[in-house]
């Protein structure tokens, strides 16, 4: 086992895969030479030369079009957005280009192509580089998205994500990159559609990702010293969402609770919420509850930034109230 921080574990994903096939390369906004805006591809030009780590133009829809045909080719590209908010200028080749070719083309062609970067609300980044794009992506066919939260998920579910066949939105969170964890020194490849229970427990299912995983567990060591049993998962897979998973946990707890920094309206968490509604309505004992980010641009006002998104005192406080409810 070696420590390892998340970037690290992102760059040691990329590094063995461009190893183990040549199909693969990197390309993006500064992401040879000087190494990608959080350091994950950091020297890998200089081990697989600058065709393999493309440093591309500031055009984020002629870059991804030009993956969407190398991967339409035989080739695996990754696609780093220095910001994943940018990449909204390449919407158009993301949803109608790479996420319809494999259907529109009636399987003629796969797109083995990975798009990450770093996303979320992070520490006065302003409201242009506070973006989370899960929202606005989750509607498009033929995508899969991904939100990994530690570095052990991010290392297996990127290795995961380059070998797969269609196009995977790979979120990472920038205030996680510096987070710690042992590896295991051998291989690993984790499942991407796979949800993670982090906590078992038997009063209230929390439901969350990326970086709302660490301030529900923040939320839990308060629960624990007051006696509730939250069971806490990590969704892992946007896009497909583990219904298998979510719905064990439900029926075993009867009451839901969402965390996540996407916005409320429109988010993961109210397509979650119309899910659950649909499926497992007669396991409730309560209505599900979404806490989630304000429905307005990030301020970048620090004070007002934190009040924007959820906190674990909230979580608290709603994991008391639902539990307090029970018959």
């Amino acid at each position: 086992m070696a420590e390892t921080l998340l970037f690290n574990a992102l760059r040691e994903a990329i590094d063995e895969e461009m190893a183990r096939d040549p199909a693969v390369f990197v390309l993006g906004e500064d992401v040879g030479h000087y190494g990608g805006s959080y350091k994950v591809t950091k020297d890998l030009y200089k081990k697989y030369g600058e065709l393999r780590v493309l440093d591309t133009p500031i055009a984020e829809n002629s870059f991804t079009g030009m993956a969407v045909g190398a991967a339409m080719t035989g080739l695996r590209p990754i696609i780093e957005g220095m910001n994943m908010g940018f990449l909204l200028l390449a919407f158009n080749q993301i949803a109608n280009n790479a996420g319809m070719l494999r259907y529109t083309s009636g399987g003629n062609y796969k797109i083995p192509m990975v798009i990450r970067g770093p996303g979320g609300v992070g520490r006065q980044l302003g409201a242009e580089h506070s973006q989370r794009l899960e929202a606005y992506f989750q509607g498009v066919p033929g995508l899969k998205m991904v939100a990994c939260s530690t570095p052990y998920n991010a290392k297996g579910l990127l290795k995961a994500a380059i070998r797969d066949d269609n196009p995977v939105l790979f979120f990472e969170h920038v205030l996680l990159y510096n987070l710690k964890e042992n590896l295991p020194e051998a291989e690993y490849v984790l499942p991407l559609d796979k949800a993670e229970v982090v906590r078992k427990g038997s009063d209230v299912t929390i439901l969350t990702y990326s970086r709302m995983r660490h301030h529900v567990m923040a939320a839990v060591k308060t629960l624990e010293k007051e006696g509730f049993d939250p069971e806490v998962i990590d969704l892992i897979s946007l896009k497909p969402l583990d219904f298998d998973t979510i719905g064990e946990s439900i029926r075993k707890t009867h009451r839901v609770i969402i965390v996540e920094e996407c916005m409320k309206s429109g988010g993961i968490g109210a397509e979650l919420t119309a899910s659950i509604n649909d499926r497992l309505f007669d396991e409730l004992d309560a209505p599900v509850l979404r806490l989630a980010s304000q429905d307005i641009p990030t301020p970048y006002n620090g004070t007002l930034e934190n009040l924007t998104i959820v906190q674990p005192p909230q979580i608290v406080e709603a994991v008391q109230k639902m539990v307090a409810l029970r018959v």
